[in-house]
């Protein structure tokens, strides 16, 4: 099996190093406009040789682990170099743009678009681990557009590397990931900056702050060349997200003000409940 990864990344070289785990026969192209990223990738051993768009005819699998934006471009182009017997997914937070883009496309069928709920604040092929994605849920959206025998070879990488399927539109994708992933990096992003232009003093921040603060402000080192195209992307759906975000720091900022601490308390014991909805999540 011949699997042509575009991104060697955190994301595609995971896919990488799992699916060569998981499939003995498994050969590994690595396609990254970053030569860099290719001969680091090769090194590491996360891929077996290094390819371009024109050798996609040889390919029996191909994986897109680039910036949504670039994916938007070059997906058409991957389904014109491929060949009828090739499965093509990709592992992007968005869905709704992309799915349009390639709906009437010959060889739409090929296609299934697929976005594993998995990653860490690191990027580069140095940041790829194994089982990256076990246990993780994997959205797939239109499956009922992908040929079938290409649909099971999907889920049976998909099953081997040890993931949950859960099937979703590509609207619906986008508006429930802008709540539970893009507001949560747009909020890890912005309490950054807050306390980088308040704290000038660097060395204060790195003595005062405690694992809560790290852990809430961890998403704020992931790649922006990853999450601005995702925004963009997403705008509608993330902008709704950011007017209840704001309305409901308003709010606390009201009660806060007013001296109301025991309205302050309830909310906070309400929001509790969100623990028994994450249990066993990591």
């Amino acid at each position: 099996m011949k699997v042509f990864v575009i991104g060697i990344g955190l994301i595609g070289g995971s896919f990488a190093i799992d699916i060569k785990a998981a499939f003995n026969e498994a050969e590994i192209y690595g396609i990254d406009k970053s030569e860099e990223n290719l001969d680091k990738a090769l090194s590491l051993g996360i891929i077996d040789q290094k390819a371009d768009l024109e050798d996609l005819d040889k390919a029996n699998v191909v994986i897109t682990a680039i910036p949504v934006d670039a994916t938007v471009k070059v997906l058409p182009n991957i389904l014109d170099k491929i060949d009828d017997e090739c499965l093509v997914f990709d592992a992007g937070s968005t869905k709704k743009k992309l799915c349009d883009v390639i709906s009437d496309h010959p060889k739409r069928r090929n296609y299934l678009a697929a976005h594993p709920i998995a990653g860490t604040e690191f990027s580069g092929p140095q940041a790829a681990i194994a089982n990256l994605y076990r246990g993780k849920t994997n959205i797939i959206c239109e499956v009922e557009k992908t040929a079938f025998k290409l649909q099971e070879r999907a889920m049976e990488i998909f099953t081997r590397l040890g993931m949950r399927i859960r099937y979703m539109d590509p609207a619906s994708h986008d508006i429930h990931i802008a709540y539970v992933s893009h507001l949560s990096h747009i909020s890890s992003f912005m309490l950054g900056k807050t306390v980088i232009e308040k704290e000038k003093n660097e060395r204060d921040i790195f003595d005062l702050a405690g694992s809560g603060f790290a852990s809430t402000v961890r998403l704020a080192k992931s790649s922006p060349a990853m999450w601005a195209p995702i925004f963009k992307h997403n705008k509608e759906n993330v902008i709704e997200t950011l007017d209840e975000y704001i309305a409901n720091l308003t709010q606390f900022k009201k009660l806060m003000e007013a001296d109301n601490f025991e309205e302050i308390y309830k909310e906070m014991e309400d929001t509790n409940h969100i623990k028994s909805i994450l249990k066993g999540i990591s």
